[in-house]
């Protein structure tokens, strides 16, 4: 059994991913970090997980029995707040450790090693042998899936045009007047267009795969629903490849993988809620590659993600606790 701690337990990557992990069969929950809610029952917050789970909150692992046996530490706080907290928690060296913050996508070192990023469908191999894991952002996910194909074989060579729209938590579960349900209900709006965090980690990994990288464009859109991702990406065709080609392409480089799905039909975002997977589609307009790619913002693009890390990392197989089912209507 692997054994994990999470730490900053109350919010919605969290209860996913306390959800996924208790239901996982080789897996035990050692603790669930919270220093405001010490002694509470999870389910108090997770609500979903009433009868499912008698775990209470602790307020660190001092104390906890075994502690220094914990071979993973699951970071689920708020963005920029896991190098701090890493400094002042104080965790053995033999424990692995996976951010869903952003505090190490970009800078990477950590101690004596570093982190690797965790985008399963790309770096499995370098997955397998990590003791760090920083795993990816929602959007960067979605966006990302829909593009290294043809930024690996070399297509990618045009401005890329991404609009993609978000349900509500992705904002987190801190209100504000942007996440408040009577601004957020029968609404849509645009924020942090052409400067969202996500597009750093995006040109990076784009930038390893190809010198090059193309202008990208980006605009990321609040939709009035509470999960999931529709990115609709496009960029200009270098005329090589036909449409079958380009989706022999996909398929080719995703033809391993348990998640990734190229669909010949358009998709709609229920195909995915409440899974780990993530589906594409293709199609050529006037010269223009139009590329559809939708995940679960909580589950690919988070807590799902991070547990088909951890399997990778520890020899299971990546779908291990992770055959979610789609609700799809």
């Amino acid at each position: 059994m692997i054994k994990v701690a999470i730490a900053g337990g109350t919010g919605y990557t969290a209860g996913e991913l306390i959800r996924i992990l208790i239901n996982h069969p080789q897996v035990e929950i050692a603790a669930v970090l919270s220093s405001s809610l010490a002694g509470e029952p999870v389910s108090s917050v997770h609500r979903d997980l009433i009868g499912d789970t008698s775990l209470r909150f602790v307020s660190d692992l001092k104390g906890l029995s075994g502690s220094h046996d914990i071979d993973l530490l699951f970071l689920t706080l708020g963005h920029g707040l896991s190098k701090k907290y890493l400094d002042e928690i104080g965790i053995p060296d033999s424990c692995k450790i996976i951010d869903l913050g952003n505090d190490f996508r970009l800078d990477s070192k950590y101690r004596d090693g570093e982190f690797v990023y965790g985008l399963c469908e790309l770096s499995e191999t370098t997955i397998k042998s990590a003791k760090y894991i920083a795993n990816p952002g929602c959007f960067a996910t979605s966006i990302l899936l829909a593009l290294i194909p043809l930024a690996s074989s070399g297509e990618l060579t045009d401005h890329i045009h991404i609009h993609a729209i978000t349900g509500s938590t992705g904002a987190g579960k801190s209100l504000s007047d942007s996440t408040h349900f009577s601004y957020r209900d029968s609404n849509i709006s645009v924020y942090k267009p052409f400067t969202h965090q996500h597009l750093g980690e995006i040109k990076k990994v784009l930038g390893n795969l190809n010198n090059n990288v193309p202008q990208i464009n980006f605009v990321p859109m609040r939709g009035d629903f509470t999960r999931g991702i529709f990115a609709s990406i496009y960029t200009k065709a270098s005329g090589n490849l036909s449409v079958e080609k380009i989706v022999s392409l996909f398929n080719d480089f995703y033809k391993d993988s348990l998640f990734v799905n190229i669909s010949n039909e358009p998709i709609s975002l229920k195909e995915v809620v409440n899974t780990n997977k993530a589906l594409l589609h293709i199609e050529l307009h006037n010269g223009y590659w139009h590329i559809t790619s939708i995940i679960d913002n909580l589950l690919k693009g988070a807590s799902g993600q991070a547990v088909q890390n951890m399997n990778i990392m520890f020899g299971l197989n990546a779908a291990t606790g992770l055959k979610l089912k789609g609700s799809a209507f």
